[in-house]
Formats: C-alpha cells, sequence, structure tokens
C-alpha cells in the first residue's frame, strides 16, 4: 500500500484557498484546519484510518498530497469528495458577483474577497459539534473548546501531537461527562453531544436524510435535538448543509459584523437582521461569510 499519493484539482474559478481556509479556520488556535500561509491541512479519517491531507494552489490549480500508513485505490477520490465540500471547490458564484455589481455597497464587499468560495464542514454531525461548542460563547473561546475535544477525542495522525481527526460519533459516544466539563463544556452541552453521538452510533438516529430537507422541514428535525436551538441548527444549515442563503441571525457575533458593515447605531436583533437582508436575497449566508473575512482582515489575519 502507498503510504503518500499527490493529484491535482481544478476548483471553478475564481478561487483563492487562502481566503476559503481562513473562513474554515476563523481563529488561529483552531486544531483542525490549519492555515500556514502557503498551505491548508487537516487530518481526514478515512475507511476509519486516519489521514493527513495538505492542499497548496499553483495558478488555478490546487495540488493535493495525501499521507497515510495504508492508502486504498479509493483513497483519491474520497479525499477528493471531502475537499469539494471542506473547500467549495465546485460552486460557482457568479451568479452572486453578477448580482452584487448591480450594489454599489454590496460589491465593493465582494470584490474585496473574489476568489472566496463557500466551506462546509465534512459531516453534518461536524457542524452541530462546532455549533454547540460555541454556543453562548465568542467565537475565540468556542473554537479553544473544540479544539480541547479535538485533541481529546479525535483520532491522532500518528505521533503528531496536535494532527487530530475531528471525533466521530463513536468517539465521542464514550466521552465521560466530568471530562467534557474539565475541557469546558457546560452540563448542558456535555450530556447533548455526548447523548446525539450515542444516538447516532447506535443508529436510532440518522442525519444523512436531513440534507434532502427543505429548510423548515430541516430546521424542525434539527430542533428536536438536546442543545439545538435555532441558532445552532441555522448554523448548521449554512456551515453543514451548504445552504448559502442562510444568514444565522442570532449569531452575535455576525450581527454585530453586519451592524459595522451597514453602519447601523441600533442593534439588530433576529427579525431586524432578516429585514436588512432582504435586499440582497438568496445570498444572506455569503454575506455572512464576507463580513467574516471582513473581520478577520480587521484581526490582521489576511495577508
Amino acid at each position: 500500500m502507498a503510504k503518500q499519493i499527490t493529484f491535482s484539482l481544478d476548483p471553478v474559478p475564481p478561487f483563492r484557498l487562502d481566503l476559503t481556509a481562513w473562513v474554515l479556520r476563523r481563529r488561529v488556535h483552531n486544531e483542525v484546519d490549519h492555515w500556514d500561509g502557503a498551505t491548508y491541512w487537516r487530518i481526514l479519517v478515512i475507511r476509519s484510518r486516519p489521514v493527513k491531507v495538505a492542499v497548496r494552489q499553483r495558478a488555478d490549480r490546487l495540488e493535493v498530497t495525501v499521507a497515510g500508513s495504508r492508502l486504498g485505490v479509493s483513497t483519491q477520490s474520497e479525499v477528493t469528495e471531502a475537499l469539494e465540500r471542506l473547500l467549495g471547490i465546485q460552486v460557482n458564484l457568479q451568479p452572486f458577483y453578477e448580482f452584487a455589481a448591480g450594489d454599489a455597497k454590496l460589491n465593493r464587499l465582494a470584490q474585496r474577497f473574489v476568489g472566496f468560495k463557500p466551506p462546509r464542514f465534512p459531516t453534518l454531525f461536524e457542524a452541530l459539534v462546532n455549533g454547540i461548542s460555541c454556543q453562548q460563547l465568542s467565537l475565540t473561546v468556542g473554537i479553544t473548546v473544540m479544539s480541547r475535544l479535538v485533541i481529546r477525542y479525535g483520532v491522532r495522525f500518528a505521533a503528531e501531537t496536535h494532527a487530530c481527526a475531528f471525533p466521530e460519533p463513536g468517539d465521542l459516544a464514550r466521552a465521560d461527562l466530568v471530562e467534557l466539563r474539565a475541557l469546558g463544556y457546560s452540563r448542558q452541552k456535555g450530556r447533548a453531544l455526548s447523548e446525539m453521538s450515542e444516538a447516532i452510533s447506535a443508529g436510532s438516529i440518522d442525519l444523512a436524510p436531513i440534507e434532502s430537507l427543505r429548510d423548515d422541514a430541516a430546521l424542525e428535525r434539527l430542533l428536536r435535538f438536546r442543545g439545538v436551538g435555532r441558532w445552532t441548527a441555522e448554523y448548521a444549515l449554512l456551515r453543514g448543509l451548504g445552504r448559502t442563503h442562510v444568514f444565522p441571525g442570532d449569531d452575535v457575533g455576525a450581527r454585530q459584523n453586519l451592524e459595522r458593515w451597514l453602519h447601523l447605531l441600533q442593534p439588530l436583533d433576529y427579525h431586524g437582521v432578516q429585514q436588512v437582508l432582504s435586499r440582497w436575497k438568496p445570498f444572506g449566508g455569503l454575506i455572512y461569510f464576507h463580513l467574516l473575512l471582513d473581520r478577520l482582515e480587521e484581526l490582521g489575519h489576511l495577508v
């Protein structure tokens, strides 16, 4: 079996790996999605084995390197499928750019980040765990807590201490509630993660059918889970299911980004967010991502 394979991917242009990677990463201490200024890398579990996937951009092409102890004939196709979700490789944003061209304010925002593609977590489960981890916390603290979870329960790649795959349901089904508390999860969040993971592992919950549901039906199904409220459910629609028309209106940080962009003197509530975004339907989620990039640039993360 090969221990390393390399191949190339051709994203739908325009594409910028740096911008897309930062929307996945969000904060410098993210222990799942890594970016060193030239290479995006992450540990994926392929057929129950961890592999290290590294992506670099050369002009309009992406060069992918996959390393692992036992790489099979299907590894390339499985990694490609994961990267198409993670990096939005096949998403065509031309309709968005054409729409933005007719609105001076939106166009200025869009043109600053041309080449960004809307990323998705590899699984809906990962989106839900991210959402639960960040509930009622700043993004910085939420990602710190989530990263601790990954290091503690994720499958480690070789001997690299901070090279861990995102935990799968079976990994978190065995999580100890006391230990989750020590990692920074409240009792309620720990119980929510544990119950959801156990149910998925046991087969009593199947997340796959949710992908094909309309927004309202998908939200209704997600809201049945313990610990999942409106914000987490809408966050999962955007980041887990790729519904780029969804702007999670209860996201405090995103609301503040929107208020800054629009120079609003009064804070927005959930319905206020929907109202001000109505002029830019159906691109609310893309605006959400572009405003995140705007904030990351302000923080000095984008070079």
